[in-house]
């Protein structure tokens, strides 16, 4: 029965048994820091790893382990991990996966805290970083170098809404045995499973679309068991970038209406790109699910639909680009993304802010472009907003 169930089922019954839990229909929130055992020789066996069992919240918790075994499903993977925030799993993966002297292959374009985080690796420990527009098989091969120790992908990309083709990215890993490592935020795993192409790890802020309400700061990582067991107990134990259990059970509940709030943000997002297009202020629109966008035919290959980031460049400069965003009413000023409420930036002097201009420029983001995180507001509204404030610079 359970390999029958569609996603949208498996997003709210998957890790869970109301009957295991006095008939909880919510699953409880075990709020400690550490679990009693009742031998000393339990003990000694649990810390041996001779007997399953809790020991220590940042060890493991049970309401975080529900969390990891539900979107360890939702992305067809042997096993989950939880971190206590988006950059906590991917400073986890990427440390776990290189040593001094290595490289780390990345598309070209992620998002500015790891930017930070590959500047931080390169001067301090010597592991350096290229990127790579990886739109062609020669792009790739003629950027991995025998140093190279893992392949990271943002797809798509922040904020440029690029797409990177996993299968082809995937292909030319394998070959060389170099592990491919996806940062799926801005898809979610229901309009993207990078492990169903072979990926090795996926990492999500779930902060974002998997939250879903601006309310908790997270990180998931997925992957094959054995690779998700030594970062548990190699970088996420000893750095301690652990998720607490409230927030676990946060994200437990926000995951349940993840695919009706992924819809609606995909069809509002579809329909502000059309009145985009016909805005005499704009100078391009970067959406994938645009059937005139360049990504398009990636899209239909690998997402079910092109999400609810837009990226988009106005005719004019970085003060006309702010006064955009401060003539808003109904959209707020804010960097995240995913939320039920509609949230814009300016890449080029907030999320990306970090990176040095001409890295920025190079990887497309000009002080004439905005970010766009469709809300679940009306998108008439949403639309209305936006083009007063268009219309006024």
């Amino acid at each position: 029965m359970k390999k029958e169930q569609k996603f949208e089922t498996k997003i709210i019954h998957d890790g869970y048994s109301s009957k295991d839990f006095h008939g909880s229909l919510v699953p409880p929130i075990y709020q400690t820091s550490t679990f009693s055992f009742e031998t000393a020789e339990q003990g000694e066996r649990r810390f041996r790893g001779e007997e399953d069992g809790y020991i220590y919240t940042r060890l493991g918790n049970p309401t975080v382990k529900m969390l990891e075994d539900r979107i360890a499903s939702l992305e067809n993977a042997e096993a989950g991990l939880a971190f206590g925030s988006g950059m906590a799993a991917v400073s986890a993966v990427l440390i776990s996966l290189t040593k001094s002297n290595d490289h780390i292959l990345c598309s070209q374009g992620v998002y500015g805290c790891t930017f930070g985080l590959l500047q931080m690796m390169q001067e301090k420990y010597g592991i350096s970083h290229s990127f790579s527009m990886m739109q062609t098989r020669e792009q790739i091969e003629e950027a991995i170098k025998p140093e190279t120790a893992c392949i990271y992908v943002e797809t798509p990309i922040n904020p440029t809404m690029l797409l990177i083709d996993l299968q082809l990215v995937v292909e030319i890993a394998k070959e060389r045995n170099i592990p491919v490592v996806v940062d799926n935020t801005f898809s979610s795993p229901y309009l993207q499973n990078p492990i169903d192409f072979g990926c090795d790890i996926v990492v999500h802020s779930a902060t974002k679309y998997i939250g879903g309400h601006g309310d908790v700061i997270a990180g998931l990582i997925v992957g094959k068991a054995d690779t998700i067991k030594n970062i548990a107990m190699t970088t996420l134990k000893d750095i301690g970038g652990v998720l607490s259990p409230f927030d676990a059970w946060l994200l437990i509940r926000g995951l349940k209406t993840l695919p009706v709030r992924m819809d609606r943000h995909c069809d509002n997002a579809e329909k502000i790109v059309d009145e985009l297009k016909k805005h005499s202020k704009i100078e391009s629109i970067y959406y994938p699910g645009d059937e005139e966008s360049p990504a398009f035919d990636v899209m239909k290959k690998q997402m079910r639909r092109g999400g609810g980031l837009i990226s988009f460049k106005i005719k004019g400069n970085k003060e006309e680009a702010q006064k955009l965003l401060n003539e808003l009413q109904l959209i707020k000023i804010a960097v995240s993304l995913g939320d039920a409420e509609t949230l814009i930036q300016h890449p080029a002097t907030m999320t990306h802010a970090v990176v040095p201009k001409e890295s920025r420029e190079q990887m497309g983001i000009t002080d004439n472009l905005i970010r766009l995180s469709v809300g679940l507001e009306s998108w008439e509204d949403i639309w209305n907003d936006l083009n007063q404030a268009l219309n006024q610079i």
